[in-house]
């Protein structure tokens, strides 16, 4: 949660605070250390999550369809249209 809403040092203290007044939550000792490797690694952290989040693949083929349910558990879902779509990715240059 810290390091995808990116928190500054005071949403960072909020979140921690809150974080120890909930049942199950942790201590004070553990938002503290929390807090102090958040502030040394922030970027590192973000650069990582970034890195992970974004794919350098190229679009090869896509299939797309649109279907009726014909069956269901519950009357009201038939003949609802359903989007099935395929995609095929591969690395750039390959």
């Amino acid at each position: 949660s810290i390091a995808s809403a990116d928190m500054d040092l005071n949403q960072l203290e909020a979140f921690l605070t809150a974080q120890t007044k909930k049942q199950g939550g942790i201590t004070s000792d553990q938002a503290a250390v929390i807090a102090d490797f958040w502030k040394k690694h922030r970027a590192k952290i973000r650069e990582s999550l970034i890195s992970q989040s974004q794919w350098d693949n190229v679009l090869k083929n896509m299939n797309w369809r649109v279907d009726l349910k014909s069956q269901s558990r519950h009357i009201d879902q038939i003949n609802t249209p359903v989007a099935i779509v395929e995609m095929e990715l591969g690395k750039n240059g390959q």
